[in-house]
Protein backbone atom coordinates (compact mmCIF):
# COMPACT_ATOMS: atom_id res chain seq x y z
CA UNK A 1 0.00 0.00 0.00
CA UNK A 2 1.45 3.34 -1.08
CA UNK A 3 1.90 5.84 1.76
CA UNK A 4 1.15 9.51 1.09
CA UNK A 5 3.66 11.86 2.65
CA UNK A 6 2.95 15.59 2.89
CA UNK A 7 4.48 17.75 0.19
CA UNK A 8 6.53 20.78 1.15
CA UNK A 9 3.40 22.95 0.79
CA UNK A 10 1.28 20.56 2.89
CA UNK A 11 3.76 20.20 5.75
CA UNK A 12 2.76 23.28 7.72
CA UNK A 13 -0.90 22.25 8.00
CA UNK A 14 -0.06 18.67 9.04
CA UNK A 15 2.61 19.77 11.54
CA UNK A 16 0.36 22.42 13.11
CA UNK A 17 -2.28 19.77 13.73
CA UNK A 18 0.32 17.43 15.21
CA UNK A 19 1.61 20.18 17.52
CA UNK A 20 -1.93 20.94 18.71
CA UNK A 21 -2.45 17.25 19.50
CA UNK A 22 0.81 17.04 21.46
CA UNK A 23 -0.10 20.09 23.53
CA UNK A 24 -3.59 18.76 24.22
CA UNK A 25 -2.30 15.51 25.75
CA UNK A 26 -1.27 16.97 29.11
CA UNK A 27 -0.85 20.26 30.96
CA UNK A 28 2.88 19.52 31.21
CA UNK A 29 3.14 19.07 27.43
CA UNK A 30 1.26 22.34 27.01
CA UNK A 31 3.80 24.15 29.20
CA UNK A 32 6.65 22.74 27.10
CA UNK A 33 5.07 23.93 23.89
CA UNK A 34 3.88 27.37 25.01
CA UNK A 35 7.09 29.39 25.27
CA UNK A 36 5.56 32.33 23.44
CA UNK A 37 2.59 32.47 25.82
CA UNK A 38 4.99 32.38 28.77
CA UNK A 39 6.65 35.60 27.63
CA UNK A 40 3.36 37.19 26.64
CA UNK A 41 2.28 36.66 30.25
CA UNK A 42 5.50 38.17 31.57
CA UNK A 43 4.98 41.19 29.35
CA UNK A 44 1.44 41.71 30.62
CA UNK A 45 2.18 41.01 34.32
CA UNK A 46 3.82 44.33 35.01
CA UNK A 47 2.40 44.39 38.52
CA UNK A 48 4.89 41.75 39.63
CA UNK A 49 8.30 42.99 40.78
CA UNK A 50 10.48 40.43 38.99
CA UNK A 51 14.06 41.61 39.57
CA UNK A 52 16.21 42.62 36.62
CA UNK A 53 19.21 40.36 37.00
CA UNK A 54 22.57 40.99 35.36
CA UNK A 55 22.57 40.64 31.54
CA UNK A 56 23.87 37.13 30.79
CA UNK A 57 23.05 34.45 28.26
CA UNK A 58 19.93 32.60 29.41
CA UNK A 59 18.29 29.45 28.06
CA UNK A 60 15.02 31.29 27.52
CA UNK A 61 13.10 28.01 27.64
CA UNK A 62 14.47 26.42 30.79
CA UNK A 63 12.05 23.54 31.42
CA UNK A 64 12.59 19.93 32.51
CA UNK A 65 12.84 18.53 29.00
CA UNK A 66 15.61 20.94 28.07
CA UNK A 67 18.11 19.69 30.66
CA UNK A 68 19.91 16.37 30.55
CA UNK A 69 23.13 14.47 29.86
CA UNK A 70 25.25 15.99 27.09
CA UNK A 71 28.57 14.72 25.73
CA UNK A 72 31.49 16.78 24.44
CA UNK A 73 33.82 15.93 21.56
CA UNK A 74 36.21 14.12 23.91
CA UNK A 75 33.52 11.80 25.25
CA UNK A 76 33.02 13.42 28.66
CA UNK A 77 29.41 13.73 29.89
CA UNK A 78 27.71 16.35 32.07
CA UNK A 79 24.17 17.48 32.86
CA UNK A 80 23.69 20.71 30.94
CA UNK A 81 21.06 22.64 28.98
CA UNK A 82 20.35 20.78 25.76
CA UNK A 83 18.02 23.05 23.78
CA UNK A 84 19.10 26.65 23.23
CA UNK A 85 16.65 27.78 20.52
CA UNK A 86 15.44 30.61 22.75
CA UNK A 87 18.86 31.63 24.09
CA UNK A 88 19.33 35.39 24.46
CA UNK A 89 21.30 37.79 26.61
CA UNK A 90 18.53 38.49 29.05
CA UNK A 91 17.31 38.30 32.63
CA UNK A 92 18.41 35.15 34.54
CA UNK A 93 15.24 35.46 36.63
CA UNK A 94 13.28 34.33 33.55
CA UNK A 95 15.09 30.98 33.53
CA UNK A 96 14.29 30.52 37.21
CA UNK A 97 10.61 31.26 36.69
CA UNK A 98 10.39 29.01 33.62
CA UNK A 99 12.08 26.13 35.46
CA UNK A 100 9.87 26.68 38.51
CA UNK A 101 6.73 26.57 36.35
CA UNK A 102 7.88 23.33 34.72
CA UNK A 103 8.63 21.71 38.09
CA UNK A 104 5.37 22.94 39.62
CA UNK A 105 3.41 21.52 36.67
CA UNK A 106 5.16 18.17 37.05
CA UNK A 107 4.30 18.17 40.77
CA UNK A 108 0.64 18.86 40.01
CA UNK A 109 0.65 16.16 37.34
CA UNK A 110 2.05 13.74 39.94
CA UNK A 111 -0.91 14.46 42.25
CA UNK A 112 1.31 15.87 45.00
CA UNK A 113 -0.10 18.45 47.46
CA UNK A 114 0.44 22.19 47.10
CA UNK A 115 2.77 22.27 50.09
CA UNK A 116 5.18 20.15 48.04
CA UNK A 117 5.31 22.91 45.43
CA UNK A 118 6.16 25.49 48.11
CA UNK A 119 8.90 23.31 49.60
CA UNK A 120 10.18 22.45 46.16
CA UNK A 121 10.66 26.13 45.30
CA UNK A 122 12.71 26.55 48.46
CA UNK A 123 14.94 23.69 47.34
CA UNK A 124 15.16 25.22 43.88
CA UNK A 125 16.43 28.53 45.22
CA UNK A 126 18.89 26.74 47.50
CA UNK A 127 20.33 24.78 44.59
CA UNK A 128 20.54 27.87 42.38
CA UNK A 129 22.35 29.87 45.05
CA UNK A 130 24.75 27.04 45.76
CA UNK A 131 26.05 27.28 42.20
CA UNK A 132 27.24 30.82 43.03
CA UNK A 133 28.96 29.91 46.27
CA UNK A 134 31.72 27.80 44.72
CA UNK A 135 34.84 29.65 43.64
CA UNK A 136 35.22 27.15 40.82
CA UNK A 137 31.85 27.09 39.09
CA UNK A 138 32.30 23.70 37.46
CA UNK A 139 33.38 21.96 40.67
CA UNK A 140 31.39 18.99 41.89
CA UNK A 141 28.48 19.93 44.10
CA UNK A 142 27.42 18.11 47.27
CA UNK A 143 23.76 18.36 46.21
CA UNK A 144 22.29 14.88 45.98
CA UNK A 145 21.35 13.79 42.48
CA UNK A 146 17.75 12.66 41.86
CA UNK A 147 17.35 9.00 40.92
CA UNK A 148 16.16 9.99 37.43
CA UNK A 149 19.41 11.89 36.86
CA UNK A 150 21.54 9.03 38.21
CA UNK A 151 19.76 6.56 35.96
CA UNK A 152 20.08 8.82 32.92
CA UNK A 153 23.82 9.23 33.51
CA UNK A 154 24.33 5.47 33.92
CA UNK A 155 22.49 4.83 30.67
CA UNK A 156 24.33 7.65 28.87
CA UNK A 157 27.73 6.26 29.85
CA UNK A 158 26.87 2.89 28.28
CA UNK A 159 25.20 4.06 25.08
CA UNK A 160 26.72 3.40 21.66
CA UNK A 161 25.81 4.23 18.05
CA UNK A 162 23.43 1.26 17.83
CA UNK A 163 21.34 2.67 20.69
CA UNK A 164 21.11 6.08 19.02
CA UNK A 165 20.23 4.52 15.67
CA UNK A 166 17.49 2.31 17.10
CA UNK A 167 16.07 5.20 19.10
CA UNK A 168 16.20 7.87 16.41
CA UNK A 169 15.89 5.96 13.14
CA UNK A 170 14.66 2.53 14.34
CA UNK A 171 17.44 0.77 12.46
CA UNK A 172 21.22 0.33 12.55
CA UNK A 173 21.49 0.06 8.75
CA UNK A 174 22.80 3.13 6.87
CA UNK A 175 19.40 4.50 5.81
CA UNK A 176 16.71 6.69 7.38
CA UNK A 177 13.40 4.78 7.23
CA UNK A 178 10.46 6.93 6.14
CA UNK A 179 7.36 6.86 8.32
CA UNK A 180 5.77 8.77 11.17
CA UNK A 181 8.91 10.71 12.10
CA UNK A 182 10.76 10.97 8.79
CA UNK A 183 9.33 12.27 5.53
CA UNK A 184 10.87 12.39 2.05
CA UNK A 185 12.49 15.64 0.97
CA UNK A 186 12.13 17.53 -2.30
CA UNK A 187 14.78 17.80 -5.01
CA UNK A 188 15.54 21.38 -3.94
CA UNK A 189 15.98 20.31 -0.33
CA UNK A 190 18.23 17.40 -1.33
CA UNK A 191 20.35 19.65 -3.54
CA UNK A 192 20.75 22.28 -0.82
CA UNK A 193 21.63 19.69 1.83
CA UNK A 194 24.34 18.26 -0.42
CA UNK A 195 25.68 21.76 -1.05
CA UNK A 196 25.81 22.47 2.68
CA UNK A 197 27.47 19.21 3.63
CA UNK A 198 30.13 19.52 0.95
CA UNK A 199 31.59 22.61 2.66
CA UNK A 200 34.82 22.29 4.62
CA UNK A 201 33.40 23.67 7.87
CA UNK A 202 30.66 21.03 7.95
CA UNK A 203 33.20 18.31 7.17
CA UNK A 204 35.24 19.53 10.15
CA UNK A 205 32.14 19.38 12.34
CA UNK A 206 31.61 15.74 11.32
CA UNK A 207 35.23 14.84 12.12
CA UNK A 208 35.29 16.71 15.43
CA UNK A 209 35.10 13.67 17.71
CA UNK A 210 38.47 12.50 18.94
CA UNK A 211 37.87 9.00 17.54
CA UNK A 212 37.88 10.36 13.96
CA UNK A 213 40.72 11.48 11.72
CA UNK A 214 40.70 15.22 11.02
CA UNK A 215 41.15 14.64 7.29
CA UNK A 216 38.62 11.79 7.01
CA UNK A 217 36.24 11.94 4.01
CA UNK A 218 32.56 12.56 4.73
CA UNK A 219 29.80 10.99 2.61
CA UNK A 220 26.05 11.66 2.75
CA UNK A 221 24.20 8.33 2.93
CA UNK A 222 20.64 9.58 3.39
CA UNK A 223 18.56 12.60 4.40
CA UNK A 224 14.94 13.15 5.44
CA UNK A 225 12.63 15.80 6.85
CA UNK A 226 12.46 15.21 10.60
CA UNK A 227 9.11 15.54 12.38
CA UNK A 228 10.42 16.39 15.82
CA UNK A 229 9.78 18.76 18.70
CA UNK A 230 6.67 20.64 19.76
CA UNK A 231 6.85 24.42 19.66
CA UNK A 232 9.37 24.17 16.79
CA UNK A 233 7.21 21.92 14.60
CA UNK A 234 6.74 23.54 11.23
CA UNK A 235 10.22 24.97 10.75
CA UNK A 236 12.97 23.38 8.70
CA UNK A 237 14.25 20.21 10.39
CA UNK A 238 16.33 17.52 8.73
CA UNK A 239 18.11 14.35 9.75
CA UNK A 240 21.24 13.70 7.67
CA UNK A 241 23.04 10.38 7.91
CA UNK A 242 26.76 10.49 7.13
CA UNK A 243 29.64 8.08 6.93
CA UNK A 244 32.89 9.50 8.25
CA UNK A 245 35.93 7.71 6.85
CA UNK A 246 36.23 4.97 4.25
CA UNK A 247 33.82 2.05 3.69
CA UNK A 248 34.34 0.80 7.25
CA UNK A 249 34.08 4.29 8.74
CA UNK A 250 31.77 5.51 11.52
CA UNK A 251 28.16 6.56 11.02
CA UNK A 252 27.13 10.05 12.05
CA UNK A 253 23.60 11.45 12.43
CA UNK A 254 23.35 15.21 11.97
CA UNK A 255 20.43 17.34 13.12
CA UNK A 256 19.80 20.41 10.94
CA UNK A 257 17.28 22.79 12.49
CA UNK A 258 15.91 26.17 11.51
CA UNK A 259 16.70 28.97 13.94
CA UNK A 260 13.74 31.30 14.38
CA UNK A 261 13.26 34.57 16.23
CA UNK A 262 13.47 34.08 20.00
CA UNK A 263 10.38 34.72 22.09
CA UNK A 264 12.55 35.41 25.14
CA UNK A 265 13.17 39.16 25.58
CA UNK A 266 16.79 40.26 25.28
CA UNK A 267 18.48 42.91 27.39
CA UNK A 268 18.08 46.23 25.58
CA UNK A 269 21.59 47.51 26.28
CA UNK A 270 23.62 44.59 24.95
CA UNK A 271 24.59 43.40 21.49
CA UNK A 272 23.79 39.93 20.24
CA UNK A 273 24.28 38.21 16.88
CA UNK A 274 21.51 39.34 14.53
CA UNK A 275 21.53 36.02 12.70
CA UNK A 276 19.31 33.64 14.68
CA UNK A 277 21.52 30.61 14.06
CA UNK A 278 24.61 32.51 15.25
CA UNK A 279 22.60 33.58 18.31
CA UNK A 280 21.69 29.98 19.17
CA UNK A 281 25.25 28.69 18.70
CA UNK A 282 26.81 31.56 20.67
CA UNK A 283 24.32 31.09 23.51
CA UNK A 284 25.05 27.35 23.58
CA UNK A 285 28.78 27.97 23.94
CA UNK A 286 28.14 30.06 27.05
CA UNK A 287 25.34 28.01 28.61
CA UNK A 288 26.16 24.43 27.57
CA UNK A 289 29.84 24.25 26.53
CA UNK A 290 29.70 20.50 25.84
CA UNK A 291 26.93 21.07 23.29
CA UNK A 292 28.09 24.46 22.04
CA UNK A 293 31.46 23.20 20.86
CA UNK A 294 29.65 20.68 18.63
CA UNK A 295 27.36 23.20 16.90
CA UNK A 296 27.64 25.22 13.72
CA UNK A 297 25.56 28.05 12.23
CA UNK A 298 24.88 28.24 8.49
CA UNK A 299 22.12 28.85 5.94
CA UNK A 300 19.89 26.42 4.08
CA UNK A 301 17.16 27.35 1.58
CA UNK A 302 17.86 30.98 2.46
CA UNK A 303 17.04 30.41 6.14
CA UNK A 304 19.25 30.43 9.21
CA UNK A 305 19.95 26.90 10.48
CA UNK A 306 22.23 25.33 13.04
CA UNK A 307 23.78 21.89 12.86
CA UNK A 308 24.94 19.43 15.48
CA UNK A 309 25.80 15.79 15.54
CA UNK A 310 23.50 13.73 17.72
CA UNK A 311 25.56 11.61 20.09
CA UNK A 312 24.28 8.49 21.90
CA UNK A 313 25.00 10.17 25.25
CA UNK A 314 22.70 13.16 24.58
CA UNK A 315 19.50 12.35 26.44
CA UNK A 316 16.36 13.98 27.78
CA UNK A 317 15.59 13.64 31.48
CA UNK A 318 12.28 11.90 32.14
CA UNK A 319 10.53 13.37 35.16
CA UNK A 320 6.87 13.23 34.22
CA UNK A 321 5.78 11.67 37.51
CA UNK A 322 7.54 12.65 40.72
CA UNK A 323 7.49 11.51 44.35
CA UNK A 324 7.87 14.18 47.01
CA UNK A 325 11.50 13.24 47.63
CA UNK A 326 12.30 13.18 43.92
CA UNK A 327 10.66 16.59 43.43
CA UNK A 328 12.85 18.12 46.16
CA UNK A 329 16.06 16.66 44.76
CA UNK A 330 15.16 17.48 41.17
CA UNK A 331 14.38 21.10 42.01
CA UNK A 332 17.65 21.59 43.86
CA UNK A 333 19.81 19.80 41.31
CA UNK A 334 18.34 21.28 38.12
CA UNK A 335 18.39 24.79 39.59
CA UNK A 336 22.07 24.25 40.42
CA UNK A 337 22.74 23.27 36.78
CA UNK A 338 20.95 26.45 35.68
CA UNK A 339 22.85 28.50 38.26
CA UNK A 340 26.21 27.21 37.00
CA UNK A 341 25.28 28.17 33.45
CA UNK A 342 24.53 31.71 34.63
CA UNK A 343 27.32 32.07 37.18
CA UNK A 344 30.17 31.13 34.85
CA UNK A 345 29.36 34.28 32.86
CA UNK A 346 29.62 36.65 35.86
CA UNK A 347 32.60 38.08 37.68
CA UNK A 348 32.79 37.89 41.46
CA UNK A 349 31.20 41.29 42.09
CA UNK A 350 28.28 40.59 39.74
CA UNK A 351 27.67 37.19 41.34
CA UNK A 352 27.57 38.72 44.80
CA UNK A 353 25.18 41.49 43.72
CA UNK A 354 22.81 38.97 42.11
CA UNK A 355 22.93 36.76 45.21
CA UNK A 356 21.98 39.71 47.40
CA UNK A 357 19.01 40.43 45.13
CA UNK A 358 17.88 36.81 45.40
CA UNK A 359 17.95 36.97 49.21
CA UNK A 360 15.49 39.89 49.29
CA UNK A 361 11.70 39.64 49.58
CA UNK A 362 11.58 36.42 51.58
CA UNK A 363 9.00 35.79 54.27
CA UNK A 364 9.18 33.91 57.55
CA UNK A 365 7.02 31.14 56.11
CA UNK A 366 8.67 30.68 52.68
CA UNK A 367 12.43 30.62 52.14
CA UNK A 368 12.13 31.67 48.50
CA UNK A 369 11.69 35.16 47.00
CA UNK A 370 8.08 36.27 47.01
CA UNK A 371 8.34 37.35 43.36
CA UNK A 372 9.26 33.80 42.36
CA UNK A 373 6.36 32.26 44.27
CA UNK A 374 3.85 34.85 43.02
CA UNK A 375 5.06 34.52 39.44
CA UNK A 376 4.70 30.74 39.41
CA UNK A 377 1.29 30.78 41.10
CA UNK A 378 -0.02 33.30 38.56
CA UNK A 379 1.56 31.37 35.69
CA UNK A 380 -0.05 28.11 36.78
CA UNK A 381 -3.45 29.80 36.81
CA UNK A 382 -2.80 31.44 33.43
CA UNK A 383 -1.49 28.29 31.78
CA UNK A 384 -4.23 26.06 33.24
CA UNK A 385 -6.88 28.30 31.72
CA UNK A 386 -5.03 28.49 28.40
CA UNK A 387 -4.52 24.71 28.37
CA UNK A 388 -8.21 23.98 28.94
CA UNK A 389 -9.16 26.46 26.22
CA UNK A 390 -6.64 24.80 23.88
CA UNK A 391 -8.22 21.41 24.61
CA UNK A 392 -11.74 22.78 24.03
CA UNK A 393 -10.77 24.21 20.63
CA UNK A 394 -8.96 21.02 19.70
CA UNK A 395 -11.99 18.91 20.66
CA UNK A 396 -14.28 21.09 18.53
CA UNK A 397 -12.01 20.63 15.50
CA UNK A 398 -11.81 16.84 15.78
Amino acid sequence: MKVHYPTVKERQTVLTERRNLKMARSAHAYVRGSTLKFYEWLESARGLSVPQGPPVWICGDCHLGNLGPVANAKGHIAIQMRDLDQAVIGNPAHDLIRLGLSLATAVRGSDLPGVTTAKMLEQMVMGYEQAFQSAKQDAESPIEWPESVKNAMKIALKRKWKHLARERIQDTRPTIPLGKYFWPISRDEKREIHRLFETEKVRKLATLLRSRQDDAPVEILDAAYWVKGCSSLGGLRYAVLLRVGEEDGEYCLMDVKEAVQAAAPRHVKVRMPRDNAERVVTGARYLAPFLGERMLADRLLDKAVFLRELLPQDMKLKMEYLTRDEAMKAASFLAMVTGKAHARQMNKATRETWQKELRLNRTKTLDAPSWLWSSIVDLIVSHEAAYLEHCRKYALRT
